[in-house]
């Protein structure tokens, strides 16, 4: 076999639909009885495959605790949101772009894609074996030996060369379990331990506030953790809060020792004008000052959990702006939407080749990155994929 790509997920997929058309033999391995679980997963919020914001941005939209080994502009250059959008539909399927730059398919929908993904892999003589588990990697000569659990005992597999495409701790219902990274770092490979990324983060709310605000967003925030800055709309849940800008600041958060936010409710609205609102009246609680300010009940409630007394107005009007929220700890990594931590750059090339295990390559959330919500995610996957099985399908072609 020419290539062996353990992981059914975006990244390895695409890692297999690019080595194929270069003709290599390739088979793609997976635990789970059928390959793309997460990507159903992401397609029940109807599938954001990517963003539509001009790739400089788009670019900085990633990070790692290190330098990475390629820069994120040359990896979207190999294959960018456009080259995505042109990929799909050559599957048929057509996308577009909605006011806030996501970009999913018409059809909102993962399955379709998913079908004719897979239908067209076959085609190009892509082979899938399903549950099967890896736990073993070794070199030996020009071959690498995998190692796996089948269905039906043990497995072993001798190929040219090998991308590891198994993802992140997030979701391990979809298979993506994080279980590889003892593996590696048995071997001494430099890794990172998981943590939740994109996640909700738990407040000890009060009960009274859960019985009125429990379910409700707050639209239009503006939420800053450190130096970091986010806009968009928290949700208050039974355990905290949930919502774009406290995913973005999800690794600013880890950092800190006493993790908080700092929450603007008027951000387009300045304390001056906000003083001015209250015209000749000066309410000196949250509940008189509301209606001048159109708090929704949602935000009255909050901002009630700390303040219980009748304050100045200025001093009124400054919590309104910079309203400070302790958080006690992220959610647990298995209800994430993605996750930190795993390989770390260090370890590869900018082939995305281990370092340590040449002819073995890496590709999507194995690699400790991350990004927000908004089509990132799969962008990041897709290109690492495309990147990882360039190397790889170079690496065999040397070998002959």
């Amino acid at each position: 076999m020419d290539l062996a790509i353990v992981g059914g997920g975006p990244a390895g997929l695409r890692a297999a639909e690019v080595a194929s058309t270069r003709g290599h033999a390739v088979t793609v391995y997976d635990a789970m009885p059928s390959v793309g679980r997460k990507f159903l997963v992401a397609g029940r919020g109807g599938l954001n495959l990517t963003h539509g914001e001009p790739v400089d941005a788009f670019a900085a939209r990633y990070s790692s605790p290190e330098t990475p080994s390629v820069a994120w502009a040359e990896l979207l250059a190999g294959f960018s949101p456009s080259d995505l959008r042109s990929w799909a539909a050559g599957l048929g399927v057509e996308t577009f772009q909605a006011g806030s730059g996501r970009v999913y398919p018409v059809e909102m929908k993962a399955a379709p894609l998913l079908r004719r993904w897979i239908l067209r892999l076959r085609a190009a003589g892509v082979r899938f074996a399903m549950r099967h588990r890896w736990d073993a990697i070794r070199l030996d000569a020009d071959q690498v030996h995998l190692g796996f659990e089948g269905p039906d005992g043990r497995v072993n597999v001798v190929c040219k060369a090998a991308i590891l495409a198994l993802g992140g701790a997030s979701w391990p219902q979809t298979g993506s379990t994080g279980s590889w990274l003892s593996v590696l770092g048995s071997l001494g490979i430099p890794t990172t331990p998981f943590a939740p990324a994109n996640c909700g983060w738990e407040v000890p709310w009060p009960p009274a506030l859960l019985a009125e605000a429990e379910g409700c967003p707050l639209k239009n925030v503006e939420v800053r953790a450190g130096e970091q800055i986010a806009r968009g709309e928290l949700l208050v849940t039974r355990y905290g809060l949930e919502g774009g800008p406290i995913y973005q600041l999800g690794r600013t958060l880890r950092m800190m020792a006493n993790p908080e936010i700092v929450v603007d409710f008027k951000p387009g609205v300045s304390h001056a004008d906000l003083l001015r609102k209250l015209g000749t009246t000066k309410p000196r609680t949250v509940q008189q000052a509301a209606g001048h300010w159109k708090l929704p009940p949602a935000v009255v409630a909050v901002l009630g959990t700390q303040i219980s007394a009748a304050i100045e107005p200025a001093e009124l009007a400054a919590q309104v702006k910079a309203f400070r929220i302790r958080l006690s700890r992220p959610r647990p990594i298995k209800e994430a939407i993605s996750s930190a931590g795993g390989i770390r750059w260090s370890a590869l090339t900018p082939k995305l080749m281990l370092r340590d295990l040449p002819g073995v390559f890496v590709a999507g959330e194995m690699i400790d990155w991350e990004a927000p919500t908004g089509g990132y995610l799969m962008q990041g996957c897709f290109a690492t994929g495309t990147r990882a099985a360039k190397f790889a399908s170079a690496w065999i072609e040397a070998l002959r």
